[in-house]
Order: structure tokens, then C-alpha cells, then sequence
């Protein structure tokens, strides 16, 4: 008996209708000699610390750091069951096909399965990139040998064990030294969650501490023969700032002045025909950052309604990829997925009419693809009336982002003039659409408060003198940057090797996808939010007090993006094989030693800041007791209750009653 072992009941069930397993039974379907079960989810989970003995049982400093000689895990709560009915197929089937998620994850999801019911029997994968019956068939017909995906597994064996070995020792570390400062809650720190949580204070703090600056331009109003414009003002080197603003009034008002009423010369007529190509097809990151800034959609939400749109609706290509291009063997696909567009919505019919399906973009190439293709639609025909409203919004950002590919490049003429006026030098730009192209599907929203570009008289002539009809100062202040909303955080933490300037690290961070992965990132950022260390006001995140302490507190090490990134990098070279799970465990248990060792002989000086904190915590637990209080619902999620819990060292502390879905912690 073959036995197909999925992530989840809707993907067993489509699994297993392509396979004639149509039989139900209790935790699987059989049918043809096959049987398809499911894991729903992570069935197994890493065990606490007080599960490797009794000496961790107590968060005590002289105790840490905890290092397991043999790591051990344990089957989640309430799914005891399926976890049994997996365990009894695997007892009798003759071969394994993992038919999880096509990840890191989805990897190590079924194999951590079959290592802790003992399987050794052999084992092949379905690699899935969508699951409409076409492409559920067609990878039926081409399954991998399991050796080769196997490093996948110990890739995320990796990331589990380093995420535990920081989370738990540093966790307790921080907490205990907390509580020594008067701090009675719990200081989590994580892996990734910490460099990410720093990328929020930074910002914070770089917006409070701003300065704004006064700076002056001077503006004029041209009159040539081909037509009246505006110039502004090059501000000379001499006299500029680093930004090339002018910031004294005087000298700005003087330039204004002496060229108001007077000729000028255009010292530089020049247009350039530009050309623009599509956007590429979208990867998760994009498509969480887009949902965010048009919608306001946080990136835990964008992620599960994407998933419906892949599990549900087989609209879309797997959505967790971090990859925006696409293979060279799906032109021949091109046809059939468009046609599949105008079948599902009949409002894609002219723009498909428009598409010409022989267009190649630089979406096409097989050297850039990772372990998925870009999310783009499937060749299924779906019901885009049955969809919600957040749902056909995300899937008519994926559809024409792939329809893009297939119009002409968007093209305009970009026409730059130098005035010279009073000794001084004007320049003003515009563009002239010329042909739209691919903006036919996808034209660019314009942003709250954003000017339409200015379109500059046709035929202006190097040479030429014009007059000065007047001149103008404007007084402007510079503006500190935006605070950061679940869109940019994402894209910071993608491309969080822009922000390092050690030189040492820049070249490796460009190689690697950042902090955290397409399917964790959203996950993170809501772990933040329930934790309490960010809270949302409208889009923006704004850190708490206890986040920016725990920030200062920390090392460097720890908190700097930098690292996280480049053990990331490391995962991947397990991923590829090229690295051994061994050499990386070892390298994560001597530096979270070094860091026990440092916080155990010099934690004592940050016993201030705790204080500080703990008094900040308890006025502000005094404001907000009704808020807080329990049985009232929850701050964090909005969805549980809180209530009254104790620790095991018999401290009182508020948390939700839907831990550990929600991890909200206050004072009690």
C-alpha cells in the first residue's frame, strides 16, 4: 500500500480524488491501492525545558544555559488522534510519498512524522506548485526521489533548534534579570523576532528624535516662444546642504528677485524617449506589501487569504515563494492560463484580447527560479463571484500582474530644461506618455497628496530667450519618515542588507532573502503584536516601552539584522546541502553559551532600566486596570478573554484565554 502523506484535509482531498482514492475512513481516504492522510499542521512540537528535567523546571540563571544532549519532542495537544492514525497507516504501508506543503517547512512537517514513528521504509515527493487537477496530475507524473528534498528537513531541524536554544535561554535569562529590576513580565526574545522588533524601534526613535529643517526653493514662471513653464532653482554647491536644499531665506529671496521681469536663456533642451517594462510577477513579500499600503491588510491576514486562493478556490500558484520570475517551460502554458482568465471573469476579455501571448518579459528565466515560481493564476477556471471581497481583491492583483507580461513596454518621453536667469540655473522636467503599454493593466494609484507630472511645452529650443514672468520663494520643512506599517516592515526585514554597513556582511546579506522567511514573516510580526512589544495604531506599528528596553539591554549580536540574516544564509546552505545540520547546531550552542556567559557577569548594570520599566509598568497598569482586567476581552487579539494566571513560581500575572494562539501577557 502506497501512502500519501498531506499537510492538510483540502489538500488530501484533492490528492486523493486525482488518485480514485475516494473511500473515507476515519483520519484518511483509500482507494486503487492507495491511502491519503493528512497532518494538520505541525503534529509534534519541541518540549519545554522542564521537560528535560527538574533542574529546568525553575527559571533560575545559575541553571542556563539549557543545552539538550538528545532533542525530544512531543505530539501537540489535540491532535492525538490523527497523529495515531498516521502512526498505524505508516505500520503497514510499503511506501511514503511526502505530499506536504512544497517548503522548508512542509518538508519537515512530514518527516518529522515518519522519524518519530520510526519509518525506514522508502519515501518519494510530490512537489506541488498548485492544486488545480492539472497541475496535481502532471506532478503525479514526475515525483522526486526523497533524497533529494531531504535536506529540506534538516534545514528546518535547524531553524527549530536555534530558535529554541535563543528563545528559551535568552527568554530567561532577560526575564530573571527582569524580575531583579522589579520587572515582573515576561521578556521574550527570539531569533528573528528580535532583529525585527529593533527594525521598529529604530524607526520610532529616528521619528521622535527628528529635527526638522527649514529650507527655501525658489521657483519661476517661463515664458517661451513654444510656451509658458516653471523652473526650479539648482541651488549652487557652495550654498546647498548635503541634500542640495538651500536654508537661508536671505540668498533665496536674493536669487528670487534678481530674476523676476528679466530674460533667460534655455541653456539645455533635451528629450529622451524611456521605456519601461512590466513589474514582475509577485512573490508573498510583494503582495503582503501591496495589500498593506492599498488596504491596510496586515501580513498574517494577506498570507491567509492568499492560501484560500490556493487551497480553496485553486486560483493561484503556491503563494509562499519568494521568487518573482517564472520557468521557461510554462510559455507553452500561456495560452491556456489566459484563456482560463476571460472562463473565470468575463470583465477580462478586452484586456486579454489586448495580451500578446508571443511577448517574452524578463519574467522568464530559468536562473532565478528557487525552489517556486512567482505566484501567478491558474489554468483552472474559477469563480471570481464566489470570492470575498479581500479575496478578489488579491487575486486581480496576481492576475494582472501576470497579465502584464504580455503588453508592450510602457514608453514616454522624458524632457529636461536648463534655464540660466540672473546668474542663476532653473531646471524643470515632464513627461509625455506616448504609448501605455502594460500600465493599460496595471496603472500605477497615485499617493495621497502626490502632483501630477508636469507636462512641458512641445518644442522648446536650446538657445532660446524667454522671459521671467516672476519668481517665488517657497518656505518648506523637512519631514521625519514614516512609521513603519506591516507592509514596509516586511519589505525592511526582505531586504534588511540595505540598512548594514559593515562591508563584511553587505555582499553576503545581498545573497540571501533577508530575516525570516516568505511563510514567517507575517507570523513574526503578529507574535510582536500579541506579545504586546508593537501595538497598531491605524496602519503604523509603534513599539512599546518594554520593546525599546529590551532592545537597548540585548547585544548587539542579538539584536543586529545582520545576524539573523546570515544565519539564515547558513539554513540555506543546509537547504542545499552544502552545509551539515551538525556543524550549524554546534556553531548555535557556543555563541548562546557566550551570551549566557556575558549576561550572567555583566547583566547586574542593566538592573536600572528594569526598574525604570517596572515603574512605568505599574502606572500604566493603574490606568488601564478596567481595560485590562480579567474576563474583559483581550488588548491584544480581540478575540479571547482575559484571565488570571500563575506562573509555577506561584506569580500572579493577566494572559489570554486563548493561549498560546494569543501569547497577551500583563501585570496582574
Amino acid at each position: 500500500m502506497m501512502l500519501y502523506l498531506c499537510e492538510k484535509p483540502s489538500q488530501a482531498r484533492d490528492i486523493a480524488r486525482m488518485l480514485g482514492a475516494n473511500g473515507k475512513r476515519d483520519g484518511y481516504l483509500e482507494g486503487n491501492g492507495i491511502q491519503v492522510t493528512w497532518c494538520l499542521g505541525h503534529l509534534l512540537e519541541m518540549i519545554p525545558p522542564d521537560g528535560y528535567g527538574a533542574l529546568w523546571k525553575t527559571w533560575r540563571l545559575e541553571t542556563l544555559p539549557i543545552l539538550p544532549d538528545r532533542w525530544r519532542v512531543e505530539v501537540r495537544d489535540k491532535v492525538g488522534r490523527q497523529f495515531r492514525v498516521i502512526q498505524g497507516l505508516l505500520k503497514k504501508c510499503a511506501e511514503v510519498v511526502i505530499a506536504t506543503d512544497a517548503d522548508r517547512e512542509g518538508e519537515t512537517i512530514g518527516r518529522e512524522v515518519l522519524d518519530h514513528c520510526g519509518y525506514r521504509g522508502p519515501v518519494s515527493r510530490l512537489w506541488l506548485s498548485a492544486l488545480d487537477d492539472e497541475s496535481i496530475r502532471k506532478a503525479l507524473g514526475a515525483r522526486l526521489p526523497g533524497a533529494k528534498t531531504e535536506p529540506l528537513y534538516r534545514a528546518g531541524l535547524g531553524r527549530a533548534r536555534a530558535d529554541w536554544l535563543v528563545g528559551m535561554n535568552l527568554t530567561r535569562a532577560y526575564t530573571i534579570l527582569g524580575r531583579r529590576g522589579g520587572y515582573e513580565g515576561v521578556l521574550t526574545v527570539g531569533r528573528v523576532q528580535t532583529p525585527t522588533l529593533k527594525l521598529v524601534v529604530d524607526r520610532d526613535r529616528l521619528i521622535e528624535n527628528f529635527k526638522p529643517t527649514d529650507f527655501f526653493e525658489v521657483w519661476i514662471d517661463c515664458a517661451a516662444p513654444a510656451g509658458r513653464f516653471r523652473a526650479k532653482w539648482v541651488v549652487p554647491e557652495a550654498w546647498a546642504d548635503e541634500e542640495g536644499r538651500c536654508l537661508e531665506r536671505a540668498r533665496a529671496e536674493a536669487v528670487a528677485q534678481g530674476v523676476a521681469g528679466g530674460e533667460g536663456r534655455i541653456a539645455k533642451a533635451e528629450t529622451k524617449r524611456m521605456r519601461e517594462a512590466p513589474p514582475l510577477p509577485l512573490d508573498l513579500s510583494t503582495l503582503q506589501q501591496e495589500s498593506s499600503r492599498r488596504w491596510g491588510m496586515g501580513a498574517a491576514r494577506t498570507l491567509e487569504v492568499a492560501q484560500a486562493l490556493y487551497e480553496t478556490h485553486k486560483a493561484i500558484t503556491y503563494p509562499r515563494t519568494d521568487c518573482r520570475h517564472l520557468p521557461e517551460n510554462q510559455l507553452a502554458e500561456v495560452g491556456a492560463v489566459l484563456q482560463a482568465l476571460v472562463r473565470s471573469d468575463a470583465a477580462m476579455a478586452t484586456l486579454v484580447a489586448q495580451a500578446d501571448g508571443a511577448l517574452r518579459s524578463k519574467a522568464w528565466d530559468d536562473g532565478k527560479i528557487t525552489a517556486h515560481h512567482a505566484m501567478i493564476p491558474t489554468k483552472a477556471g474559477v469563480g471570481v463571484g464566489g470570492m470575498s471581497l479581500e479575496e478578489s481583491r488579491l487575486y486581480d492583483l496576481v492576475r494582472r500582474h501576470y497579465l502584464a507580461q504580455f503588453f508592450p513596454v510602457y514608453q514616454f518621453d522624458r524632457t529636461v530644461v536648463e534655464v540660466e536667469a540672473g546668474g542663476s540655473m532653473f531646471r524643470a522636467s515632464g513627461n509625455v506618455e506616448i504609448a501605455p503599454g502594460w500600465k493599460v493593466v496595471l496603472r500605477r494609484e497615485a499617493k495621497p497628496g502626490e502632483a501630477e507630472e508636469e507636462r512641458l511645452p512641445q518644442g522648446l529650443k536650446k538657445g532660446e530667450t524667454l522671459l521671467v514672468e516672476g519668481g517665488r520663494v517657497e518656505e518648506k520643512r523637512t519631514k521625519p519618515p514614516n512609521r513603519h506599517t506591516e507592509g514596509t516592515l516586511i519589505q525592511a526585514m526582505k531586504n534588511v542588507g540595505r540598512m548594514v554597513d559593515d562591508p563584511r556582511f553587505r555582499q553576503t546579506l545581498r545573497e540571501t532573502s533577508g530575516i525570516g522567511t516568505e511563510a514567517t514573516r507575517a507570523a513574526i510580526i503578529e507574535n510582536l503584536l500579541q506579545r504586546m512589544l508593537l501595538r497598531k495604531e491605524g496602519k503604523n506599528l509603534i513599539s512599546a516601552p518594554v520593546a525599546r528596553v529590551l532592545v537597548d539591554v540585548l547585544p548587539r549580536s542579538v539584536t543586529n539584522p545582520a545576524t539573523t540574516a546570515i544565519w539564515e544564509q547558513a539554513l540555506e546552505e543546509i537547504a542545499q546541502n552544502t552545509r551539515t545540520l551538525e556543524e550549524f547546531e554546534s556553531k548555535a550552542v557556543i555563541w548562546v553559551t557566550r551570551l549566557i556567559e556575558a549576561v550572567k557577569s555583566e547583566g547586574e548594570r542593566h538592573l536600572g532600566r528594569f526598574a525604570e520599566l517596572a515603574a512605568s509598568a505599574v502606572a500604566s497598569s493603574a490606568r488601564a486596570t478596567d481595560s485590562c482586567a480579567a474576563g474583559n476581552p483581550c488588548p491584544a487579539c480581540r478575540k479571547g478573554r482575559v484571565t488570571t494566571r500563575t506562573t509555577r513560581e506561584g506569580r500572579s500575572f493577566l494572559g489570554c484565554d486563548r493561549f498560546p494562539r494569543c501569547r497577551f501577557v500583563g501585570p496582574s
